[in-house]
């Protein structure tokens, strides 16, 4: 039986009027940790627009990352998908991929 995306379930257990923002799912962590700058798009799904607002900043601080509004939680779903296959790529390939959204006007990124 679906239950949501792991951001939905959190959503579901934390007190009323918490913010829960998905972001970071597509990011390898070794990536971060590395001396190189990033290269991916975080994309940050929440309810709450301040609350993607403040992440988008924050994210866009990491040299080379650049934050995308996703939308609505629920979307956060999607973005955990798209994680499995970046995992799954990663074994294969021996890698820290990693994903770019492109196509769209530069206000769409928060950098």
């Amino acid at each position: 039986m679906w239950q949501g995306s792991a951001a939905q379930q959190s959503a579901e257990l934390v007190p009323k009027g918490v913010s829960v923002v998905a972001a970071f799912q597509n990011m390898s962590a070794d990536e971060m940790n590395g001396d190189k700058p990033v290269e991916c798009d975080v994309i940050v799904c929440s309810d709450d627009p301040h609350a993607t607002q403040v992440t988008c900043e924050l994210a866009a601080k990491i040299p080379g990352v650049r934050a995308i509004d996703g939308g609505k939680l629920e979307n956060a779903r999607i973005v955990e998908q798209i994680t499995a296959l970046l995992i799954g790529l990663n074994i294969r390939h021996k890698g820290h991929s990693g994903i770019r959204i492109t196509g769209l006007p530069n206000t769409a990124y928060k950098s």
